[in-house]
């Protein structure tokens, strides 16, 4: 499937992974819609990029929320043929801490967010794609992509909460593509490795150049556009579906 002239929601496209991705579907001929719920950086990336993108404050965890969206979405553009999910959070705590047993009420959020989030946009995008009508031979009509993490395989210390819901991603990839294949819907998960996210900014330099030296090659951080590049790959290769693909830069991550 071709980007340009196509219709692209993106999750959490108001900072890091998400913005780089709108930021690239923008330049290849895209127009985008931003969930997020940063409205001052989403309203300043739309007003930055002009007429092909809208943002909408989307909570992705509410059904009610990420309909308002869809319906203003297709009231702007018409259509949508791309979903990208990248909204997410990363909050850690060790099974037992210091202060006890890891809080349920944090571990409940972090997989209502991450990955009962990305079902609940990917499952009502998927049913407007499916009313669609196909793009290509083949019967296309969209592409689904969700965002892991090399932690879906292996956590380290505090991220119980975190892998989960990475790892339930990955565990829906291939079942997800299977129940949409039917509709010319293909679904693929990104797993990122360490990337110069602007959280990355806060830490101390030694810490990052710390990070940067556990990747085999090339030895730095990932960068965002280097996860939107794979993202424009996954929808332009139509052969490319019920993957999981690591963009990592070869690293395996250790218990700390």
């Amino acid at each position: 499937m071709q980007i340009e002239g196509k219709v692209a929601v993106i999750t959490g496209g108001a900072s890091g992974l998400g913005e780089a991705t709108v930021r690239r579907f923008v330049a290849q001929g895209a127009r985008v819609a931003i969930f997020d719920m940063n409205a001052e950086r989403g309203n300043a990336i739309a007003a930055e990029l002009g007429q092909q993108v809208i943002y909408q404050s989307v909570n992705v965890t509410d059904e009610a929320s990420v309909k308002a969206g869809i319906d203003a979405t297709l009231a702007a553009f018409g259509a949508i043929h791309i979903c990208s999910n990248y909204a997410g959070v990363a909050d850690a705590a060790k099974t037992i801490g210091k202060k006890g047993a890891f809080p349920l009420d944090l571990f409940q959020k972090v997989i209502n967010i991450n990955l009962v989030g990305s079902f609940n946009v990917l499952r009502l995008v998927a049913e407007v794609m499916s009313r669609q009508e196909p793009l290509n031979a083949d019967g296309a009509r969209g592409v689904i992509i969700n965002t892991a993490s090399v932690a879906a395989y292996e956590g380290q210390v505090g991220q119980a909460a975190y892998s989960a819901s990475k790892g339930g991603i990955v565990g829906m990839t291939l079942p997800i593509a299977r129940d949409l294949a039917a509709y010319g819907i293909r679904v693929n998960t990104i797993a990122p490795g360490l990337i110069h996210t602007p959280m990355c900014d806060s830490l101390p330099e030694e810490t990052v150049a710390a990070l940067a030296a556990n990747v085999p090659f090339p030895s730095r951080l990932g960068k965002p556009d280097e996860v939107a590049q794979l993202a424009q790959s996954i929808v332009e290769n139509d052969y490319l579906n019920g993957e999981v693909i690591r963009c990592d830069g070869a690293i395996r991550m250790q218990p700390r």
